[in-house]
């Protein structure tokens, strides 16, 4: 099967709708609203969609992986954020080396785990 693809657009859920919104504009994505209850985000060539939804056994499982191209800088800037200060749950954790690469873990409010990580 020959694929045209263009995007991959995962969806995720929100404990508090409003925070997530804010929380997402604050790490320099662009938010289009769809519906009251339903965002789309958008930085460079990454979009995903956020909607006011939250089950808590989907939350906990659910893990966004975002390649960067220094996962250093990328950390830095994180930290020069004060995510964990301004946001209840955040936790951002530190650089982890791997036999493939680096990446760094950030909690959004609702628990959804991303990764930054960049591969060697």
């Amino acid at each position: 099967m020959k694929h045209q693809i263009k995007s991959i657009r995962p969806f995720i859920g929100a404990k508090d709708f409003a925070i997530s919104r804010s929380f997402y504009c604050d790490l320099g994505f662009e938010e289009t609203v769809l519906e009251t209850n339903f965002s789309v985000f958008t930085t460079d060539k990454i979009t995903f969609y956020l909607q006011d939804y939250y089950t808590k056994e989907w939350i906990d499982n659910t893990m966004i992986f975002l390649e960067v191209d220094d996962v250093e800088r990328y950390y830095t800037e994180l930290l020069a954020l004060n995510l964990s200060e301004k946001y209840q749950n955040v936790k951002l954790v530190p650089i982890h080396d791997l036999t493939w690469g680096r990446e760094c873990f950030l909690h959004d409010p609702s628990g959804v785990l991303w990764h930054f990580g960049e591969f060697k």
